[in-house]
């Protein structure tokens, strides 16, 4: 059974575009550094879910594409190097503590879903975003509001 997430970002560090521009239109979804998203990652998620990407902490917020997870069960090799500012020193290779999944680019939308439309489609109430509090990188997104939120995408 298909299931339905999205994942915010924030463009200037990767973007819907960085994304498209990968070979295969692939690429790892690693510096989650939040064990409730992480676990997300690791014990939800299915290939083939799709995933809205999100464009946060920039001019324009809101929904911008589309992707599908392509890869699960990935280990997030920036924890293991000093260099990134996502290592994590407790993390070891034989007990890794971050995880992450591959996302594959499906759809950029012709116009960003800003945030502040997505609060005023009747329907979507259970949704991270719209919620007190939902601030987590990763969030489901059930598939009724999915559905809803990807025709508004499409239909701008």
């Amino acid at each position: 059974m298909t299931q339905y997430w999205l994942f915010k970002t924030e463009p200037d560090a990767f973007s819907i575009d960085d994304l498209a521009s990968k070979p295969d239109k692939r690429e790892g979804w690693d510096g989650i550094r939040n064990y409730q998203a992480r676990n997300f990652m690791r014990d939800d998620m299915r290939v083939n879910d799709m995933a809205f990407i999100y464009h946060s902490s920039c001019k324009h917020i809101g929904i911008v594409g589309l992707a599908k997870i392509s890869d699960i069960g990935l280990i997030d090799p920036t924890q293991f190097d000093p260099e990134s500012r996502y290592f994590d020193p407790k993390s070891v290779s034989e007990n890794p503590r971050w995880c992450m999944v591959e996302l594959e680019h499906i759809e950029t939308f012709l116009d960003i879903l800003p945030l502040a439309k997505v609060k005023q489609i009747p329907g979507i109430t259970e949704l991270g975003l719209v919620k007190k509090g939902g601030r987590l990188s990763i969030m489901p997104v059930n598939q009724h509001e999915f559905e809803l939120l990807l025709a508004e995408a499409r239909n701008q």
